[in-house]
C-alpha cells in the first residue's frame, strides 16, 4: 500500500508542486480532447466525400506538409520567443482554423479543397506551436520533474485521443460532423485563459544565448544532433516510425470503415482503445518519473509487433485488444524519446533540437500518409500494417546495434543505459 501511495505520488508531481504547470494541463485536457474530435471527423468527412484511402492520406499532406517544408526553422523560432506568448498566438490560429471549418460544414457548403486550405493554415501554427510547447513545458517544471510532466502530457494527450474520437462518433451519427469543429474551436479558449492566467514570475529561467540568425541556428542544431550520437540515433529511429508506423489518422478510419465494415461508431472504439493503452502507457510512465534507452527500445519492439499481429485481423474485438496494446507501447516509446532528447539538449540549443526531433516524427509525416493511403488502396490495412512492423522491427535492430557501438562515455552499453534523473526528487 506504501508503495501504491508513493507511486501515485510521483505520477502527479508536476501538478501539485506547479501551479503554472496545473494552468497549462487544465487547459490542454480540454483542447486535446477537441483537437482529436477534429482529427476524427475531418478523416470521416474526407473519406465520406471521396470514398479513398488516399485522399485521407492526402488529408495528412496539408496537416503535415508546412511542417515538412518549414518545421526546422520552428525549432529556431522557438529558442527566439518567449515560449508562452508564442503558443498563446498559434492556438489562436488553431481556433480560428476550426472556426472556419464549423461555419463551412453546419452551412452545408464545405468542399474537399476548403477542408485541404484549412488544414494547411493549422499545419503552419504547429510549425512555431511544437517546440514551443514542448520547451514551455522545460520552464512550467525545471529539468528534474520534466520527465514526469512530459509523461503527463502524454496523458492529457490520450484522454484526448479516448475521449474525442468517441464523442466525434456520437455527434457525426446525431447531428453532424459540423459540431465536431465547432466544440474543438469553443476548446482552444481554455488553453488561451489557463496561459493568460499563469504567472511569469514563476516560469523556470531558460540560459540562452541570444537570439540565433536563421540559417546559422539551424546548422548549429544539426552539429549538435550530428555530435550527439545518442540524440542522433533516438532521432533516427524516430524518422522512420514518424514515416511508416504511426499513420493511425489514415488507418483507423480505414480499418473501421472498410477493413471492418463499420461506421462512425466502430471508429469511435477502436480509436478509444488505442487511446486508452497509450493513456496506460502514459500513466505508468508518469509513476516511473525516470527516462531510460532500455525502455525505450522496449516500448518501441513492443510496438512494432504488435502491429504486427493487427494485420492479419478481421475481428473487432481482436483489434480493439491489439489496439489497446499498441496504444500503450507507443506512449512508453514516444514519453521515453522525448525526455531523454530534452535532458540531453542544452537550454540554448533545446527548441533548435526538438525542432529536429518534430520534424522526424510529423515533418516526413505527408511522405508517411500518402504511403500508408497507397497501401491501404493496394492491400488493405493488413498490408498497412505488415510494412509499418518490419520497417519498425528493422529500424530497431540499427538503432541497438548503432546503440551498442556508441556507449555512454564511462557507462555501459545499452544493455545497461544509466538511467536519467529522477523526476520525483521532490
Amino acid at each position: 500500500m506504501t508503495r501504491l501511495r508513493l507511486a501515485g505520488r510521483r505520477t502527479f508531481a508536476s501538478l501539485r508542486h506547479h501551479r503554472n504547470y496545473r494552468l497549462f494541463f487544465s487547459g490542454q485536457v480540454i483542447s486535446v480532447a477537441g483537437t482529436w474530435m477534429q482529427n476524427a471527423a475531418l478523416a470521416w468527412l474526407v473519406l465520406s466525400l471521396t470514398h479513398s484511402a488516399t485522399a485521407v492520406g492526402v488529408l495528412a499532406v496539408a496537416r503535415f506538409g508546412p511542417y515538412m517544408l518549414f518545421g526546422l526553422f520552428g525549432g529556431v523560432l522557438a529558442d527566439r520567443l518567449d515560449n508562452r506568448k508564442a503558443v498563446m498566438g498559434t492556438q489562436s490560429i488553431q481556433l480560428i482554423a476550426a472556426a472556419s471549418l464549423a461555419a463551412l460544414s453546419l452551412a452545408g457548403v464545405i468542399t474537399l479543397g476548403e477542408i485541404y486550405a484549412l488544414a494547411v493554415l493549422g499545419g503552419l501554427a504547429q510549425i512555431v506551436d511544437t517546440p514551443s510547447r514542448q520547451s514551455l513545458t522545460y520552464q512550467l517544471v525545471g529539468r528534474a520533474e520534466l520527465p514526469n510532466a512530459i509523461a503527463l502530457n502524454s496523458t492529457l494527450f490520450n484522454i484526448g485521443r479516448i475521449a474525442g474520437p468517441s464523442i466525434a462518433g456520437v455527434l457525426i451519427a446525431g447531428v453532424g460532423l459540423g459540431w465536431c469543429f465547432a466544440v474543438n474551436a469553443v476548446s482552444f479558449l481554455a488553453v488561451l485563459a489557463g496561459l493568460y492566467l499563469m504567472d511569469p514570475a514563476e516560469l523556470f529561467p531558460l540560459k540562452r544565448r541570444g537570439r540565433p540568425p536563421m540559417w546559422e541556428g539551424l546548422r548549429d542544431g544539426a552539429r549538435f544532433v550530428k555530435e550527439s550520437p545518442r540524440v542522433l540515433a533516438v532521432i533516427g529511429m524516430m524518422t522512420v516510425f514518424g514515416v511508416l508506423c504511426f499513420n493511425f489518422n489514415v488507418l483507423l478510419p480505414v480499418l473501421a470503415k472498410q477493413t471492418l465494415a463499420g461506421g462512425p461508431q466502430t471508429f469511435g472504439i477502436i480509436s478509444a482503445a488505442f487511446g486508452a493503452g497509450a493513456l496506460l502507457g502514459a500513466l505508468v510512465t508518469a509513476a516511473l518519473g525516470r527516462a531510460s534507452l532500455k525502455a525505450l527500445m522496449a516500448g518501441a519492439a513492443c510496438f512494432t509487433a504488435a502491429q504486427l499481429a493487427l494485420a492479419p485481423l478481421r475481428s473487432t474485438s481482436a483489434d480493439v485488444v491489439l489496439l489497446f496494446l499498441t496504444g500503450v507501447f507507443f506512449t512508453v516509446y514516444t514519453a521515453h524519446s522525448n525526455t531523454y532528447v530534452q535532458l540531453q539538449s542544452p537550454d540554448h540549443m533545446r527548441g533548435r533540437v526538438l525542432g529536429i526531433y518534430y520534424y522526424a516524427w510529423s515533418g516526413l509525416a505527408p511522405v508517411g500518409g500518402i504511403l500508408t493511403g497507397l497501401l491501404c488502396d493496394w492491400g488493405g490495412t493488413a498490408l498497412a500494417f505488415y510494412v509499418a512492423g518490419v520497417a519498425g522491427l528493422a529500424m530497431i535492430t540499427g538503432g541497438y546495434l548503432y546503440l551498442n557501438a556508441h556507449p555512454a562515455q564511462g557507462g555501459p552499453k545499452t544493455s545497461g543505459v544509466p538511467v536519467l534523473p529522477s523526476a520525483s526528487a521532490a
